[in-house]
């Protein structure tokens, strides 16, 4: 169980590092609006990084490395959903934007936490 969780994560990681590129506009739109026009380089750097991460976590030599470090990366992926709650008023179009769907967002991201860590400290 404890490595089907562990693949899981990796596959996820993998998955979503690779969906940085198929999908940038939606990834851009994540990031907030402060850090400018930082953000196209920002999701190539994360999108790199996840899979990366996601190798490490699917290698049983580098698991707890790699599952830390996805904690890591969930726990930084939270400040743009903590930004949105701030300007949830602002009215962007979409349901991940409307009050319930940005508390959704956060709630889910601090689930993939529990899950990253979960996999480092059972993988130790």
């Amino acid at each position: 169980m404890d490595s089907m969780a562990a693949v899981a994560l990796a596959v996820f990681l993998v998955a979503v590092g690779c969906s940085h590129f198929a999908f940038p506009r939606y990834f851009r739109s994540l990031v907030p609006d402060w850090l400018g026009r930082r953000g196209g380089l920002l999701v190539g750097a994360s999108g790199v990084v996840e899979v990366f991460v996601g190798a490490l976590v699917l290698l049983p030599a580098s698991r707890v490395v790699g599952a830390w470090a996805a904690a890591g990366l969930f726990v930084v992926y939270l400040v743009p959903h903590l930004d949105a709650l701030r300007s949830v008023h602002r009215g962007r179009p979409g349901v991940l934007w409307r009050p319930a769907g940005v508390v959704a967002r956060l709630l889910v991201n601090v689930g993939y936490v529990g899950w990253a860590a979960a996999v480092a400290l059972t993988a130790a």
